[in-house]
């Protein structure tokens, strides 16, 4: 898992990832994708993605089409935010209910967990 948080501290690296979400690309096409770096950075960065395992390389011919591997994040997620994510939640729905038992908040009415605009108005007048 440190080669993918390593991987992933780049922004170059990102925006390849990011470049990659909806279909593979060549490193022709990555190259195109990031004009300000010549095809031997784009390739640097793809080697450190590769080793991270977040991109898999499929060749056909002569052309290396890179895939975005998304099981390495969808591993990070499920053991470092997903954890977090879910304690904040449920903290925020315990405060959700404490302030619905009250019925209002400090006057101002709720919906759609946004303060309603006109009561926002009247309560700042």
């Amino acid at each position: 898992m440190d080669l993918v948080f390593k991987a992933l501290a780049h922004a170059t690296r990102r925006r390849i990832c990011d470049a990659l979400r909806d279909r593979p690309l060549t490193t022709g096409q990555l190259a195109g994708v990031f004009p300000e770096l010549d095809r031997c950075t784009v390739m640097q960065h793809l080697k450190v993605l590769e080793r991270a395992g977040l991109v898999v390389v499929a060749r056909k011919g002569r052309e290396r089409f890179n895939h975005l591997d998304a099981m390495p994040i969808q591993q990070i997620h499920e053991r470092w935010i997903g954890p977090h994510a879910a304690r904040a939640a449920s903290g925020l729905m315990g405060l959700k209910r404490a302030l619905e038992g009250e019925g209002a908040l400090g006057g101002i009415a709720m919906t759609n967990r946004q303060p309603a605009p006109l009561a926002l108005k009247q309560a700042s007048d």
